[in-house]
C-alpha cells in the first residue's frame, strides 16, 4: 500500500517513478511484469469530441454607465447567453457560451474557443435593450483581456464509447461528417482504448482531482450527466487562460457543430488492484458496435482492432497521424478534403497540425488516395467494415500524457486527495 501523501513527497524529491498509460501497456504487452515498487504514477488521457462543454466569461464591452443590461450576445458571430449576473452599468457582460453553438454549419462554439485560447481577437457584439443604453456594441477583446475564463464540462472523460454503422439509407449525424453512408459500408468508432483514464481507475478518481484539461491544471468536479457504470464520464473545471489552443478545437459533422477537448488524469498507483487496472490492453476492453439510426448493439469487438498492438499506430507513430502525399495529389478543381475537413485543418497544400484531430475522414474524402490515417477496419458479421472516421484522436492524447509526466517529474504537478467519491452508480 502507498499513500498520495508519500507519492507527493517522492515528486517533491525528485524520486517518483512516472509511466505514461501507453509505455506501461508496452511493458505488459512484452511480457514483462510489474509490481507496485515499480511505478507510481500512470499517466493517462483521451482527446476527441466531448458535447458537454461550456464556457462562463466575463466579458467587458463598454465603459460604465453605457448601457444597463446585455439582451443579445455574439462573439465571432457564436450565439452567447447573457448573465446570469446583469453586470448594470458596468460595462461587462458576463455570459455562458456552450461548445456546440453553431454561428453557421462550419463555425460554432468549438472553433470560438480554439481562437480564444490561442490568444486571437474576437469580435463582441452585444444588444441592448432600445431606450435603456447604447442599442448595439460591437467591440473586440483577446482572452488576456477578458479577467473570467472558466470552461467547465457537464459529460467529458468518457470511458471508451462504442463503433457506429448505418444498415440502412445514408443518414445525417453527429457521428459523421458527410452523411452516414448506408448499408454498413463505412464504420465510425469513438474512445482512446487502453489510454483512456475511466478504463485505467480503480476508485483513485473523485471529487478533487487535479487533472489536465487542454494542456491547462483544472479538477473534476462530479460525475458527468447520462454517466452509468458501463460507460462512465466526468464533469470538470478549468480556467482558460493557460489552455493550449492545439489541444481543443471546433469540428463540423453533418448535423452539426461539435468540439474537441483534451483531458489527462493521473493515476497514483497505490496499490495491486490499481495496478491491475493500469495495465489492461486494447484487447480487454470492449468496443460495442452499435446500429446508429436505433443506438442498439448488434455486434461487438475490441479496441486491439481500432488500434492496433502489433503497427506503427500504437507506437505513437505515423500510423495516428493523418498525412498527405502531396505527390499523389492530382489537384481537384473542388477538393472534396478541403471542403470537407471537419477542423478546417487542409488548406489544399498542407495538414495544419494545430488544427487537425487524425479523425481520417480525409482518407475516405480524396479519390486519389493521397491522404493515409491507419483507420483500420471493424469485423462485424463476419465482414470487415472500414473505419471512415475517428471521434478520437490517440496521437493528441498520448501528447497529453506524455506532458502531464514531465509535469510530474520536473515537480510543477502535485496529485490531490480527493475530497470527495463519485457516485455509486
Amino acid at each position: 500500500m502507498k499513500t498520495i501523501a508519500e507519492i507527493n513527497k517522492k515528486i517533491e524529491n525528485g524520486d517518483a517513478i512516472v509511466m505514461t498509460a501507453q509505455e506501461l501497456c508496452g511493458i505488459v504487452r512484452s511480457g514483462e511484469s510489474v509490481s507496485v515498487n515499480d511505478v507510481d504514477v500512470v499517466t493517462t488521457a483521451t482527446r476527441g469530441i466531448m458535447s458537454g462543454t461550456l464556457a462562463i466569461l466575463s466579458v467587458p464591452v463598454a465603459g460604465p454607465g453605457v448601457f444597463s443590461r446585455a439582451e443579445r450576445v455574439s462573439l465571432n458571430g457564436v450565439p452567447a447567453h447573457a448573465g446570469p449576473c446583469p453586470n448594470e452599468r458596468l460595462g461587462l457582460v458576463d455570459m455562458i457560451v456552450y461548445g456546440t453553438a453553431q454561428r453557421d454549419a462550419r463555425y460554432g462554439g468549438g472553433h470560438l474557443f480554439h481562437d480564444l485560447v490561442s490568444g486571437n481577437e474576437i469580435e463582441v457584439v452585444v444588444e441592448a435593450p432600445v431606450g435603456e443604453g447604447a442599442g448595439e456594441i460591437v467591440t473586440t477583446v483577446t482572452i488576456d483581456e477578458i479577467p473570467f475564463a472558466r470552461m467547465l464540462t457537464t459529460r467529458s472523460v468518457y470511458r471508451n464509447y462504442s463503433a457506429f454503422v448505418n444498415p440502412g439509407e445514408a443518414i445525417p449525424s453527429i457521428f459523421s461528417v458527410a452523411d452516414f453512408a448506408g448499408n454498413c459500408s463505412g464504420a465510425t468508432f469513438a474512445g482512446c482504448g487502453e489510454l483512456n483514464p475511466l478504463e485505467k481507475d480503480a476508485g483513485t478518481i473523485g471529487i478533487g482531482t487535479r487533472v489536465l484539461v487542454n494542456g491547462a491544471t483544472g479538477h473534476v468536479i462530479g460525475e458527468g450527466t447520462r454517466s452509468t457504470p458501463e460507460r462512465r464520464n466526468l464533469s470538470l473545471a478549468a480556467d482558460m487562460h493557460t489552455m493550449d489552443g492545439s489541444y481543443i478545437g471546433g469540428f463540423a459533422t453533418s448535423a452539426g457543430v461539435d468540439i474537441i477537448n483534451s483531458v489527462a488524469v493521473p493515476i497514483p498507483v497505490l496499490n495491486e488492484d490499481v495496478l491491475r487496472s493500469t495495465c489492461r490492453l486494447d484487447s480487454e476492453i470492449a468496443l460495442p458496435v452499435m446500429d446508429i439510426r436505433t443506438r442498439s448493439e448488434i455486434g461487438r469487438t475490441d479496441y486491439s482492432q481500432v488500434w492496433r498492438s502489433d503497427s506503427p499506430v500504437s507506437s505513437g507513430s505515423s500510423g495516428l497521424q493523418a498525412t498527405f502525399d502531396e505527390s499523389r495529389c492530382v489537384h481537384c478543381k473542388i477538393c472534396e478534403v478541403r471542403m470537407q475537413c471537419p477542423t478546417g485543418a487542409f488548406d489544399g497544400g498542407e495538414i495544419a497540425s494545430r488544427l487537425c484531430c487524425n479523425c481520417g475522414h480525409c482518407v475516405s474524402a480524396c479519390n486519389a488516395g493521397a491522404f493515409t490515417a491507419g483507420v483500420g477496419t471493424i469485423p462485424l458479421n463476419g465482414k470487415k467494415i472500414p473505419v471512415i472516421l475517428r471521434h478520437s484522436d490517440r496521437k493528441g492524447a498520448i501528447r497529453l500524457a506524455d506532458e502531464l509526466k514531465r509535469m510530474i517529474e520536473d515537480g510543477s504537478f502535485l496529485l490531490t486527495e480527493p475530497v470527495g467519491r463519485l457516485a455509486e452508480l
